[in-house]
């Protein structure tokens, strides 16, 4: 049997293994794949596994022909198969639920203690002299803020959402949040359900963590950054299009609000010119939140195990049931 990796450079850059896979069958491993070469690489192969590498029905139909299975997402979301053309061709199609919840939630607190304390500001003045030469003891650069006593309002209250919500309330931060599906409330003090206009005018911190649909895409526009108060913090590390993002940069360099923490962006790698790379107070990261080798690790695992459970007539993770 034939498997073929179409991009497995971000998941395994050489820190990981593909030899469970190797087990399963003759693997090949490609660290990215362009457009033109999709249908030579992956041409008959059984399984297809893929991060970005776009599989549309024109080309899951030519694949079906040449033998193809099975395809697993190297990712949660799953956005580049056309799943409704797969499950017509009876391809099954996986993709990779939970791994990240712990390295996402931590990672937006990378950001936040960021635009709170400008670490890396204070660092490099230390490094470029102006403690050696300050007259006092101590000096700061920007204002420094507390998070305690804080609220910190999460859009999209899932595994992550959750958990970023247990960090916000360990370190002394109101949580309050909006989800699609209201569940089961987290079991600590003041905590409380909230619509999504509620929070943007409530909060200091707001985190998204919510999906992207047609109802969420652009969800965070002008109109809506015009509610939040301008000390507060926008943080997305979940998906691009959430923002409007000449709306946030018009936010930022106007100080409508006080500054943005960033993992993702509309189009990766940016354009040169998006507004957001030069807007004030607005921290940019190349989409590394999922990127722990932990993450990964535990990502590899799934996506093996997905194969696994697929040959084995037993398949989970399944998107297109």
């Amino acid at each position: 049997m034939k498997i073929v990796v179409l991009d497995g450079y971000t998941l395994n850059p050489g820190d990981l293994s593909w030899e469970s896979l190797e087990q399963i069958g003759r693997t090949v491993v490609y660290d990215r794949t362009d457009k033109s070469l999709t249908l030579e690489r992956a041409e008959g192969a059984e399984v297809i596994l893929t991060n970005k590498t776009a599989l549309d029905s024109d080309l899951l139909h030519q694949l079906k022909d040449k033998g193809l299975r099975f395809v697993g997402v190297l990712a949660t979301g799953y956005n580049v198969v056309d799943v409704k053309a797969a499950k017509e061709l009876g391809i099954t199609v996986t993709n990779v639920p939970t791994y990240g919840t712990a390295s996402v939630a931590q990672f937006a607190f990378a950001l936040l203690l960021e635009l709170c304390h400008h670490v890396q500001l204070h660092s490099d003045a230390v490094r470029g002299g102006e403690w050696s030469n300050n007259i006092d003891w101590c000096f700061w650069k920007t204002p420094l803020v507390e998070l305690a006593g804080r609220t910190m309002g999460i859009v999209g209250f899932g595994r992550i959402g959750r958990q970023t919500g247990q960090i916000a309330n360990a370190m002394g931060m109101k949580v309050i949040a909006h989800d699609a599906i209201t569940t089961t409330s987290p079991n600590y003090e003041g905590f409380r359900w909230t619509e999504v206009e509620e929070l943007l005018r409530e909060s200091d911190v707001v985190s998204l963590h919510c999906p992207l649909f047609p109802e969420t895409e652009g969800m965070i526009n002008s109109e809506r950054l015009a509610m939040m108060k301008p000390t507060a913090f926008l943080l997305n590390n979940s998906r691009g299009p959430l923002i409007v993002e000449q709306d946030l940069a018009d936010a930022l360099n106007s100080d409508q609000i006080a500054g943005a923490g960033l993992d993702v962006l509309s189009v990766e790698p940016p354009l040169e010119d998006n507004p957001l790379l030069k807007a004030k107070n607005c921290l940019v990261t190349p989409h590394i939140s999922w990127a722990t080798r932990e993450a990964r690790s535990r990502l590899m695992n799934t996506v093996i195990e997905n194969v696994r459970g697929f040959l084995a007539n037993s398949p989970q993770n399944v998107v297109n049931p």
